[in-house]
């Protein structure tokens, strides 16, 4: 496998697409965030959108496309 998958990179994968949302610790899965929408209530003040994830399991991570990465807040951490 030559692409390593990182949070906040823009990948294709099959007929999906979207950012890298979250790697486990163990590199098990990763999540890959394909759609985001406004929250229809106020419940929970600290949620301000609903984020629809879709789990890529390691065996299907060589099956993934890099397109590009966005900056993080924490890049300069």
């Amino acid at each position: 496998m030559s692409y390593k998958p990182k949070v906040d990179d823009y990948v294709k994968w099959k007929d999906l697409e979207g950012w890298i949302y979250y790697i486990d610790e163990k590199n098990v899965y990763l999540t890959i965030e394909i759609s985001v929408k406004p929250k229809p209530d106020n419940h929970v003040k600290f949620h301000r959108k609903v984020h629809c994830l879709v789990c890529c399991f390691r065996m299907n991570w060589d099956e993934l496309v890099f397109v590009k990465k966005r900056n993080s807040k924490y890049d300069k951490i």
